[in-house]
Order: C-alpha cells, then structure tokens, then sequence
C-alpha cells in the first residue's frame, strides 16, 4: 500500500524505565518488574508490560501492585542509565533525518520527506530505526507512521508494544474511528468520563458530535482542540527545538490537611527544583503560578507577576508559599492532594545588575541585597551539587521534603520535556509524581 505523504513518524521507547532494567540485568526478562516502590509503600514508578497484564501501572502505591501481582520484582531506578540509553536512541533518530523533535526522555517526532531518497520510503526508515534501535542499544520501540503527529503518535500507541503501524493516506477515518477516544493527545480520565456519560466512547463518535456540545461538555478551548484532533485536524510540523515558555514542577500529596508546616515544605522542594533548573538554563522568570488541587478535583490556580524576572529558591517559595495560603484560606481550608509551582516569562539573566537600596527594601527584587545574597548562596548550592550530588546540601525544608516516595532524579526526568516547551498540542495533567 502506498504510503506517499506519511511521513511523520512518532518513536516511542516501550515501558522505557521497566526496559532498561530488564536490559541490565538479564534475570529479569520476562519477568513482571515495577521500578520504584515495594510491598511495604512507596510509588510504583513504571511497571513491565508484564506487570501491567496484572494491572499494575506507575502512580500505584507499591503495596497494591504487590497485591495485584504477587510475582511482581520491585527493582531501584537507574537514573543515569535512563539518560544514557535515552540520549543513544535519540542519537539513532538522527541519524536518519535531522529534523527530530524530541518531546520527552523516550519519544520524539521525525518528518523524513527529505530522507526517501537515502533510505527509501518511510515504512522502510521506520523498519531501520526499530532494528538499530533494538540490536545497537537493546530496547524495543513503537513507531507510527503518518500524514500528521497527532495520527503518528495513535499510530505509535496502536502499535506498542514493539509494534510497527503506518496509516496511508486516504485510510485515516477507517483507522480512527474505532479508537478509543482516551486515545486523543490530550484526553484524560476526567475528560474520558464526562464524555462516556454522553455515550461517548471512540474517536469516531467524538468527530460525529456537534462542536457545540463538545465545547459545552468540555469548555470552549478544551473542546475545540480535541474534536480537530479526533477530525485529525493537526498542521503542526516537526520542530527541532523549542525555546522554554515555562518551567514548573507539582506534587501529588495524597488527602492531606494543609497545615502550613506542609505547605511551606512542599513549596520550598518544589521551588528548590525549578529554580534549579531555571538557573542551569541561565534564564529567570516574572510570573509565578502556584496550583492547589483540594480533595474531589478541584483545583485553583493563582499567579503573581513581579516586576524583574528572579530565579532565586528562597525568593520564590515566598512567593509561591503567599499564593498558595491565600487560595487555601479562601477556599475554606478544605483537604489538599496536590501543590505545583510554575514560572513563565522567561528572560536569560546571565548576571545581576545590582541596584541603589531605596526604601521600602524589596528582598524579592534579584538585584537588591538581599536579592543579591540570596542568587550568591544559590550559586554556591549549585555549584556543591555539581561536585558531590543533589543531596549534598540544600534549604532545610527542601532537604526533609526529599523523604517523599519519588526520587528527585525520577521526576527531573519526567519533567525534562516540560522545559523544551510542551507542543502546542491539548494534553492531559501528567499527574507528575
């Protein structure tokens, strides 16, 4: 069948995390393996697809996956490893064209129209990248193959695991409306849910619903992106690279009261980590967003736009911790079950421009004394992290908040792709853990 004009491509790494552990230690394969977690607590980070014919998912505490699986191996992540093989696959991507976006540790998109020519049609190219990719690094990759990223990145879910599936032009109705609309970029369980109670369940129902009522079940934006995906309504192109629009991290708490000795340490690890990563991009940022999720799904954002762009830890948890308590407070002090920080308006800030001190003194200000002192110790903490780990020093809130389930090392992983700038593309909370 001709494939003229597929020629985006979507790789996806199978249950990645999982797969490099049964890579580096062979008595695993085969086996059901959960990475992260055990059967007395802690979070399941990622599970083997043979853990996953149990049930067994990443987000689940361990106790449950035990439970689910009795066989199940929980196994330590092997966070440099993740990187390297990761970095080894992208590697093997580029090989073939140049233009590769890369969306995630283990995924990216490929446009090969101009690769035909040097190693034959894109089925052909795709056939290529899953053989190197498996006898030169050792890991098993999906990939789709299609007119648009949208049909690809399907493509690619249809086809896991280790799967190949090409949607020809002129097919891509036939091929779509079986689906099962959670299959859509951007379409979570809350989403899922609110769409069945209206007898919505595969894509090709969605495509079939008036705008009207998608927009109404789902919000004007929200419905509108999602029934162009389910039409396959999708002219983005393939982009090399993405300048950071934000750089953010969230917490999942579980049911928790939000006493202000919780929220002040969950915000402090949080601004610990974004700031972190603001400051090893050399960029700062104007506008905080905290986001609080209470018990039963309802979460509220706030924001605040300072008048100089800060990438300073304390500076921002102050912030963030006023933000936070303000919609806590207002909101009735309900139960909380998730805290996420964000910040946008990025400018580089490569050195701090110094400035007269004039009352009122403003320590949120970067080029204050106070402003000043605080990037200085920031700088040095960076610097002593470099040199001997991430654990070797930090704000003491910060540093007790790291007895959570989830290593840090796991979610900087999960959260790489969120400073390259997410596609433009409706997507679902990761629910990062």
């Amino acid at each position: 069948m001709p494939v003229s004009g597929a020629t985006i491509l979507h790789a996806d790494l199978d249950a990645f995390y999982a797969s490099v552990e049964q890579l580096l230690d062979p008595a695993l394969r085969g086996r059901p393996i959960a990475v992260g977690g055990g059967p007395g607590g802690g979070v399941v980070l990622a599970a083997s697809y043979e853990a996953k014919a149990f049930g067994v998912q990443g987000g689940m505490p361990g106790w449950r996956a035990a439970r689910l699986c009795p066989e199940l191996t929980f196994v330590r992540g092997h966070f440099r490893e993740y990187q390297r093989l990761g970095d080894a696959a992208m590697d093997v991507l580029a090989d073939v064209t140049p233009l590769v976006e890369r969306i995630s540790i283990d995924e990216a998109f490929l446009d090969v129209a101009g690769a035909t020519h040097l190693f034959g049609t894109p089925e052909h190219i795709a056939r290529h990248v899953r053989t190197r990719v498996r006898e030169e690094i050792g890991l098993p990759i999906s990939v789709g193959v299609a007119r648009t990223k949208h049909l690809a990145k399907i493509a690619s879910q249809v086809a896991k695991p280790d799967g190949l599936v090409v949607v020809a032009p002129g097919t891509e109705r036939a091929f779509l409306d079986p689906l099962p609309v959670g299959l859509i970029w951007g379409v979570g369980p809350v989403h899922q849910e609110r769409l069945a109670a209206q007898g919505i369940t595969t894509i090709g129902e969605l495509a079939a619903t008036p705008s009207s009522a998608v927009e109404r079940l789902l919000g004007h934006a929200v419905g509108h992106k999602l029934l162009a995906m389910a039409h396959d309504e999708d002219p983005r192109r393939v982009v090399t690279s993405h300048r950071a629009r934000s750089v953010g991290a969230q917490s999942a708490l579980g049911r928790r009261s939000p006493e202000p000795e919780l929220v002040r340490a969950v915000l402090a690890h949080l601004a610990d980590r974004v700031s972190r990563r603001l400051r090893a991009k050399g960029v700062a940022g104007r506008t905080i967003t905290v986001r609080v999720r209470f018990a039963g799904m309802r979460s509220v954002t706030r924001a605040r736009t300072l008048s100089q762009p800060v990438a300073a830890t304390l500076t921002l948890t102050e912030v963030a911790e006023r933000l936070a308590t303000g919609a806590i407070d207002e909101a009735g002090r309900p139960e909380i079950t998730l805290l996420g920080i964000s910040v946008s308006k990025l400018d580089r800030q490569r050195a701090l421009q110094l400035e007269l001190e004039l009352p009122p003194p403003d320590p949120w200000r970067p080029g204050s004394r106070t402003g000043a002192s605080r990037r200085a110790v920031d700088g040095q903490m960076d610097a002593i992290r470099e040199r001997f780990g991430t654990d070797a020093v930090g704000y003491l809130p910060a540093l007790l908040r790291r007895g959570a389930a989830v290593p840090d090392e796991f979610r900087e992983l999960a959260e790489h792709e969120l400073d390259g700038g997410a596609p433009p593309a409706p997507r679902a909370s990761s629910g990062t853990p």
